[in-house]
């Protein structure tokens, strides 16, 4: 089996510890069943060929391993032509990728993985080489642009199969009779029939001949529905390992591939802490393990205790990122009431207590969200320093299947069906009726002067 992570497709694109974790699952499944895979990252920033293009030795890191992607300028799809930016595509250059092909052995079946759903045009020219290289080859499409724009994916992308969700026991029929040869590794709970975290081998990183750090999941899901989030739809079932399960992964890995560097996945890593966060701090903080670890997909604030504060800081986490979204009282109820202001002072008084610094906390502003005025941001990002720490904005995208999906579009003044393309985050300051160009610079501004005093 060949096994693809695409390039991106997009105005702006940056290594913020981003690995095709999904499929680095499903290639240890697969091998743990007798399958040899091949594997091709497209955004492998450690490509040899890339490197040597650049007469480089290994890319330019920041100390916490995070980094800018190779970027090749490509022409902007049509109904992107008024945007007044630059279009990349970010990763090794189509060069570099013909020529893994070239080399590659034939597969029984090409298994491409898709992020973003406004990075297809990635995921779409990927299958269209491997159709050249390798015709009559069939193409199975997953991940999170299938899932979410699935009749899109079905309509557009070529692809022989398209598979949404968890799909994976139909993924691995479909292989199996490709191939003759049965997937053996048991990943579903027999009581429920639902995917089963629990039974999943460790993912092949193995597969990466360098690394700066390891992408992990302690569950999948989130207790919350909040009206511009997808991650019920896209983890519909919450499922969560046992902490001393997730504990030996990290301990193994630590010691497999001597990187350091730990990065959590989770959508709701703070859930329920006596059970799951707390017990896997305490193994870990026993083990004397040197390692440290990053929360770039925020935790929930209103859960951080001054235990766990403390633990985090005892475990190392060199960064704290926090969902906060909005100080408008009215408006976090309206999205979904996972904090409130309250809360999150709370939390961010526990971490300083604790011993972190007011660099090493930040809190997500979200901006661009329908009716959300100029002055509601501004108030967001005014509480947010009071509290003593940065607010970090980030820009509304509408994504479709949220609960704010048809107010979005009306809003940003779209008609069904509407081109993935259009959830681009980058695009709200030019489709938001209010907060264009000029505002946005504005917030950015004061934010970038507080930091700078």
């Amino acid at each position: 089996m060949l096994l693809i992570n695409p390039w991106i497709y997009d105005f702006t694109a940056y290594d913020f510890w981003s690995k095709p974790l999904g499929l680095l699952y499903i290639a240890s499944i697969l091998r743990k069943s007798g399958y040899l895979v091949d594997f091709i990252d497209c955004t492998d920033r450690y490509d040899k060929e890339l490197l040597k293009l650049q007469n480089l030795s290994s890319p330019a890191n920041k100390k916490n391993g995070s980094g800018s992607f190779f970027k090749t300028k490509v022409d902007k799809p049509a109904m992107l032509e008024h945007i007044p930016r630059n279009y990349s595509r970010y990763g090794i250059t189509e060069d570099i990728f013909c020529e893994k092909l070239k080399h590659a052995e034939k597969p029984d079946a090409i298994l491409v993985t898709s992020i973003m759903t406004y990075w297809y045009p990635g995921v779409f020219r990927i299958i269209e080489l491997v159709k050249e290289y390798f015709p009559g080859c069939p193409v199975i499409l997953g991940g999170i642009y299938a899932t979410l724009c699935y009749e899109h994916a079905v309509q557009f992308s070529r692809a022989d199969i398209v598979l949404k969700n968890y799909q994976l026991p139909f993924l691995f029929k479909i292989l199996a009779d490709i191939s003759s040869s049965p997937v053996a590794f048991e990943i579903v709970n027999p009581v429920n029939n639902n995917i089963c975290l629990k039974k999943f081998p460790y993912p092949a990183w193995d597969l990466y001949e360098k690394l700066d750090y390891i992408c992990l999941f302690t569950g999948q899901g989130c207790p919350f529905q909040c009206s511009y989030c997808a991650s019920h739809l896209i983890s519909p079932e919450m499922d969560f390992r046992h902490p001393s399960h997730v504990f030996e992964e990290i301990e193994y890995l630590n010691y497999k591939t001597g990187v350091n560097r730990f990065i959590f996945y989770d959508d709701a890593l703070l859930y329920n802490p006596e059970s799951r966060f707390i017990p896997l701090m305490k193994m870990i903080k026993k083990s004397n393990m040197s390692i440290s670890f990053y929360t770039p997909n925020a935790v929930h604030a209103n859960l951080i205790t001054s235990t766990v504060a403390e633990l985090m800081k005892e475990n190392r986490f060199e960064g704290i990122w926090l969902g906060f979204e909005t100080s408008d009282d009215k408006l976090q109820k309206e999205t979904g009431g996972k904090i409130n202001n309250s809360g999150f002072r709370k939390a961010v008084q526990n971490l300083l207590k604790a011993g972190f610094s007011n660099e090493q906390i930040r809190a997500y502003v979200l901006i661009g969200l329908p009716g959300q005025s100029y002055n509601s941001i501004l108030n967001s990002i005014h509480f947010v320093m009071d509290t003593g720490i940065k607010p970090y904005l980030t820009k509304y995208s509408p994504i479709p299947g949220t609960k704010i999906w048809s107010e979005a579009i009306k809003n940003f003044k779209l008609t069904e069906p509407v081109d993935p393309l259009w959830h681009n985050d980058a695009l709200m300051p030019y489709n938001s009726p209010d907060i264009d160009e000029q505002k946005y610079q504005q917030l950015k501004n004061i934010i970038q002067k507080y930091k700078s005093e």
